[in-house]
């Protein structure tokens, strides 16, 4: 077979055996294609370690739209992609470079940011409280900040998900995971004061305001683009110089988490990681506040 012919069906597999996102089929495709279309071969045999290492050297030299060069972070995830479509010929028992002749390296992790309490407070008290849309953006930061979503899961909410009563509600994030979130009290009320002004009868969770989203058959719930532009809006108007978006809030929700005692397992499963690794990313930025706080006040008696 083709290695086209390989890929499609390869892409197949992610959503019908692996069970993930359409999203992550789509990223898989594109980093995929992007090394088929170097390659110009569509015989898995010509996979070799010295291709794949020609093709290093290539991303490394490779710019963005911009004229950047693309990051070891970017680098190393079109080699992930690369290295897992391998473990698939494997699979397929189709003769190619074995993956495990491919070693990542380490890369260094991006900063996260995260915004102080201070911070959030303002962010928090920035929408308008009177007005239909205010209330809204108001529960739309506390639900981001007060359960850890990501965007796309705010957005699929329907106003049924929500249980009120018991503060918590079932989220289906990456690879169609269910897990359980938790509600603040503070989000709670923003909640119930945004749902008691609502006249619609839509069933999703946060939607449309304005006066032209009020036709019978308009979309009414919103983007995950509308969402990045209301809190980045909020996050301006309330002077934070910060490149505020919604993971912001999901960064800022862990690591209050962590920074307050919680167990990083603990903060794993809240955040829906499937490895442990991916939250460890917390504990970095958590473990330098620590040695800020030990630096501050360890043995100043003495000094």
């Amino acid at each position: 077979m083709k290695l086209s012919e390989l890929l499609d069906d390869f892409l197949d597999s992610l959503i019908i055996e692996k069970n993930r996102s359409e999203l992550t089929r789509q990223t898989y495709a594109r980093r995929i294609e992007h090394f088929l279309s170097w390659l110009k071969n569509e015989d898995p045999g010509a996979i070799t370690a010295d291709c794949v290492r020609s093709y290093r050297i290539f991303l490394s030299k490779e710019t963005t739209p911009l004229k950047r060069y693309l990051s070891k972070s970017t680098q190393a995830y079109y080699i992930i992609a690369l290295r897992s479509f391998l473990k698939y010929l494997v699979k397929r028992e189709i003769s190619s470079l074995q993956p495990e002749r491919i070693e990542i390296g380490s890369f260094s992790q991006p900063e996260i940011e995260f915004l102080d309490i201070q911070e959030l407070e303002r962010l928090l008290d920035a929408p308008n409280k009177k007005s239909l849309s205010g209330l809204r953006n108001r529960a739309i930061i506390e639900l981001l900040f007060s359960a850890g979503l990501r965007v796309s899961e705010l957005t699929a909410l329907d106003k049924t998900h929500i249980n009120l009563k018991r503060q918590e509600m079932s989220i289906r994030g990456k690879g169609n995971k269910l897990r359980l979130v938790f509600i603040s009290n503070s989000a709670k009320k923003a909640l119930q004061d945004y749902l008691n002004k609502r006249n619609d009868i839509d069933e999703a969770l946060f939607v449309r305001c304005d006066p032209g989203a009020q036709f019978e058959d308009a979309e009414l719930r919103l983007t995950p683009r509308s969402i990045q532009r209301i809190v980045k809006h909020h996050a301006k108007s309330v002077g934070i110089v910060k490149d505020v978006h919604p993971h912001t809030l999901r960064h800022s929700f862990a690591t209050d988490l962590l920074t307050n005692g919680a167990d990083i397992r603990s903060v794993q499963s809240m955040l829906g990681h499937s490895s442990i690794t991916t939250t460890q990313i917390y504990a970095h930025v958590t473990n330098k506040r620590l040695k800020e706080i030990h630096q501050k006040y360890h043995r100043k008696t003495n000094q």
